[in-house]
């Protein structure tokens, strides 16, 4: 994803099915993967679990000039319904070699579990550091707190996610705007076997000063494929609806490494 707007890097996984959210305390190594781009889900892997999510991202704008982004997300559970999220992102902005982007952290806390007409409910606080270099494009050089409000819920064999976001920076806003907001709503679901599939609209609203855009809207789809209970993959594509939002291709997968402690009974 852009994780959100927040973090202005790009982030890569596959679309959780309903099966996989119902099956999330009954098995503790079944992959919770998130949504490609920009949406994610409310589940939180299991207490002491460790989840590595990665994946490249190639975008080509109207320009035509090609960059490649990706984003390795570690996920720990760190007790029942909550989650350290850890984002480590990688650019290569066009004729550039890769480089280290801005580091970024989070607490996804599952708040409660059957809300009428929202279902799952949680939220996402954030950080993103300049760590990033500004003047090779892997950095905005801002310090950016966010907030990701989260519902998850079931129709029939289908998950639809639907996400709410919000981000303030400090610092410059030459490279990014001062305030950003995003939308999502994303559904995921089962074709045959272990192939599933993954639908999702997102936008940008309009943001304003040096760094402003207009408003963006994007679609993306593509299938995805459960090796294993703890190992996944996904690709797709992503096509502007409205907006400077490049055309995209995608690849990621998703690994359940399994418990680092012993839990206490």
């Amino acid at each position: 994803m852009t994780i959100g707007s927040q973090f202005a890097v790009a982030s890569f996984s596959v679309a959780i099915t309903a099966a996989s959210i119902g099956a999330q305390a009954a098995d503790p190594r079944t992959v919770q993967p998130e949504r490609p781009t920009v949406a994610t889900h409310a589940g939180t892997v299991a207490p002491s679990i460790l989840e590595i999510e990665t994946g490249v991202e190639r975008d080509r704008p109207g320009s035509g000039i090609t960059s490649f982004n990706s984003v390795t997300e570690l996920k720990i559970g760190l007790a029942d319904r909550v989650q350290l999220n850890l984002y480590a992102p990688v650019a290569r902005p066009s004729e550039s070699s890769s480089r280290l982007g801005d580091f970024a952290m989070g607490v996804k806390w599952r708040v409660r579990e059957d809300v009428p007409m929202l279902g799952k409910l949680a939220v996402l606080p954030t950080v993103k550091l300049p760590t990033g270099s500004e003047s090779n494009g892997a950095g905005t050089g801002t310090t950016d707190v966010g907030f990701l409000l989260i519902s998850s819920q079931t129709l029939g064999p289908v998950a639809l996610d639907l996400n709410f976001g919000y981000t303030h920076r400090f610092g410059t806003d030459t490279i990014a705007p001062r305030d950003a907001t995003l939308w999502t709503v994303s559904f995921g679901g089962p074709v045959v076997g272990n192939l599933g599939w993954v639908m999702e609209w997102s936008g940008y609203p309009a943001t304003s000063g040096p760094a402003g855009q207009a408003s963006t809207v994007a679609v993306l789809a593509g299938p995805t494929m459960l090796a294993r209970p703890w190992w996944s993959f996904d690709l797709g594509v992503i096509v502007p609806a409205r907006g400077p939002q490049p055309h995209a291709l995608y690849v990621g997968t998703v690994f359940n490494v399994g418990r680092l402690w012993a839990r206490t009974p």
